[in-house]
């Protein structure tokens, strides 16, 4: 069996676990990263960077080198009602715009390579966790990971758990998790802009539902349409050229990328919408992070910004335990500020999604704010 041995195990190269490593290995601390995909050109949704999480990048001196691998900046806001906009949100003037899709893809190939570039870091793709590893006086003290098809024991002071939604180290560390219903699954799909479309986020309600357009970085433009938990068998025994056509009531101008894009059910992608939270986030030398920590619904894109606040916490804890032999008990600082700051936005986004009809607004003129 091959030993590896470092400060800090981080299993999971997502956003979260990916900064994580890049501010830790800078800092000095001996970091390895394991990623059970071969490569980190994968298909991702949530990839909307808010004021916080670019805050996250500026602090740790990436965001302009992000901007060179490419992102794209939003101009405004828009909510849509018969096809008209009715309320217009401008951008802060701090900021200059309203959000920034970022492609998974640039921010992580970013992260790594900075990472690498420090002799305290180490990557390892097709990695993957088995077990943790559990001392005599019950304390963990690394995993047991498969990589690139060898056996191998990963030793460290600290795990942490980066691995998203349906994380291996929650579970073997037995981690308490708790399911959110959010009463609505997500239709999405992916089409090409149409010639002059401005980088936006557009609102609208349909039939009653929400659907929401995000322009996308390469000339995309990414479509949630919410419907009721559980209707889409329902849905998709009727007129598939009628539910289209609610679609472009709302947005006329995507009536040749539509058709052309969306043919038929297959075209879309049915998501079920399910957050969940972790009562701790702790548990001895296990850490989570991330969706593994409290997965949150697409509302408002908090799911990529709240991994690398995360992040950027954590590290702080990090560095004081292991460069300046603080106490692990210090970790519990980690839990309680993320853990309460998490709760307050997965509570706003159940309450944007229950009251987003009643707050949509209805004004015939356009409303214009910042």
């Amino acid at each position: 069996m091959t030993v590896l041995n470092a400060e800090v195990c981080i299993v999971g190269a997502g956003p979260g676990g990916a900064m994580l490593a890049y501010l830790l290995s800078k800092a000095g601390v001996s970091t390895i990263l394991l990623e059970r995909h071969h490569d980190v050109d994968k298909e991702f949704r949530g990839e909307h960077l808010n004021e916080e999480g670019e805050q996250v990048l500026i602090d740790a001196g990436l965001f302009a080198k992000l901007k060179e691998k490419g992102i794209l900046c939003m101009t405004h806001v828009d909510y849509i009602a018969d096809g008209k906009v009715v309320k217009r949100i401008l951008p802060h003037s701090e900021t200059g715009h309203t959000g920034i899709h970022v492609p998974q893809k640039h921010l992580l190939k970013l992260l790594l390579e900075e990472s690498s570039k420090e002799a305290t870091f180490r990557l390892e793709m097709d990695s993957v966790v088995k077990e943790l590893i559990q001392t005599e006086t019950g304390e963990y003290s690394g995993v047991v990971a498969w990589i690139n098809g060898i056996e191998t024991t990963v030793n460290s002071k600290i795990i942490v758990g980066a691995d998203g939604r349906f994380s291996t180290i929650r579970k073997q560390g037995r981690f308490p998790v708790e399911a959110i219903k959010h009463g609505y699954d997500l239709l999405w799909a992916k089409i090409p802009a149409p010639s002059g479309w401005e980088p936006t986020i557009k609102m609208a309600l349909v039939n009653g539902s929400q659907v929401a357009l995000f322009t996308q970085y390469g000339g995309y433009i990414q479509i949630g349409w919410n419907i009721e938990e559980g209707s889409f068998s329902k849905i998709r025994k009727g007129s598939f050229e009628h539910f289209i056509d609610n679609l472009l009531s709302a947005f006329p101008e995507l009536e040749e990328t539509v058709r052309t894009h969306i043919k038929a059910w297959k075209d879309f992608v049915l998501l079920k919408v399910e957050s969940s939270k972790s009562s701790t986030w702790i548990n001895n030398n296990a850490v989570l992070l991330g969706d593994a920590a409290h997965t949150m619904s697409p509302t408002g894109a908090f799911g990529l910004n709240s991994s690398l606040k995360d992040a950027e916490k954590l590290a702080e804890v990090l560095k004081q335990i292991l460069l300046y032999h603080e106490s692990p008990a210090l970790l519990e600082t980690y839990e309680a500020i993320r853990k309460t700051e998490v709760e307050k936005v997965q509570a706003e986004q159940l309450y944007r999604e229950s009251t987003f009809k009643d707050h949509f607004p209805k004004a015939t003129a356009i409303g214009v704010s910042n």
